[in-house]
């Protein structure tokens, strides 16, 4: 009889349930909903427990994220007899057979940023629904392809989001000698179905925590308008340059603003210009406020 082991994860909508044995050895597998469960059976029983918001399955573990209307110490020992029992009837984790399974082609292509030192590769598929940054390899704990990169001794910072991968270079090589290089290994990581983002071990920091609801409904509410005022603005705008801006703080006595810059953001040249010139005047006309300064906490 098959017996799952529970296994918390650093963020807390999350648990894995460890199998014994390998149940995919070559491919990551994300189902969001039970029409995207084609390939898996065992995903597509588990959508019918209606906190399940998504479905990971990787090496030995089924990582499941759920909604918040429970938590899991009241689920999670029913959500492991749920597949212990669907396991031991017959039913299949998979039904692909990954030794005939074909390389999924990826388009990935480049583009310059208003950072000389910072290059973007952009892929033709989502990468990550969470942002993750890396100033060094201790710091890919999440994320598998970010700590491959590091091994190139020009990488100096990797930032991923959505579908672009942004990297920051050492001066010891230029972007005409290894920009072609990059393109093709992150091309080929991709296509072999290897795990660029590993949701379930996003450690939880600051920076990811200031991405979450509850986070928003506790700034006061001057503070949830420059973050509205960020998100929908500036960010957008940042982000096709290979960067991301995230709302830090707010200071009502000295009408202070300050934000953190990321990925080709972070060190630009022309982020004190675009900070002055552009985020600046924006707050200061949306909310009335001629006062308004902002400045960035690490740029």
């Amino acid at each position: 009889m098959l017996k799952v082991t529970i296994k918390e994860t650093q963020n807390p909508n999350i648990v894995k349930f460890e199998f014994p044995d390998f149940i995919t050895k070559s491919q990551n597998f994300e189902f969001k909903n039970i029409d995207e469960t084609a390939q898996s059976p065992l995903a597509k029983k588990l959508f019918y427990l209606p906190f399940v918001k998504t479905v990971y399955i990787s090496g030995n573990f089924i990582a499941i994220e759920k909604f918040s209307i429970v938590e899991w110490h009241e689920v999670k020992d029913l959500v492991a007899e749920e597949i212990e029992t669907f396991i031991d009837k017959g039913g299949k984790v998979l039904n692909i057979d990954e030794n005939t399974t074909k390389k999924i082609p990826v388009t990935v292509y480049s583009e310059t940023t208003p950072n000389p030192s910072v290059m973007k590769f952009v892929a033709s598929k989502m990468l990550t629904k969470t942002m993750v940054e890396c100033k060094n390899i201790d710091e890919t704990a999440s994320s598998p392809l970010a700590k491959e990169l590091f091994k190139f001794p020009f990488v100096k910072e990797v930032f991923i989001d959505e579908n672009y991968v942004s990297i920051s270079k050492y001066d010891i090589a230029e972007w005409m000698e290894i920009t072609q290089e990059i393109r093709s290994f992150i091309k080929t990581y991709i296509e072999e179905g290897k795990t660029v983002i590993d949701e379930s071990q996003i450690v939880k920091t600051s920076s990811h925590e200031k991405q979450q609801e509850a986070y928003f409904d506790k700034l006061d509410t001057t503070s949830q308008q420059i973050v509205n005022i960020l998100e929908e603005y500036v960010k957008p705008a940042v982000q096709s340059d290979g960067g991301n801006i995230m709302f830090q703080s707010f200071d009502e006595t000295e009408k202070r603003v300050k934000v953190i810059l990321q990925g080709a953001c972070s060190g630009c040249p022309s982020s004190t210009f675009t900070l002055k010139n552009g985020i600046e005047n924006m707050l200061k006309e949306m909310l009335h406020d001629p006062e308004i300064k902002v400045e960035a906490v690490n740029g």
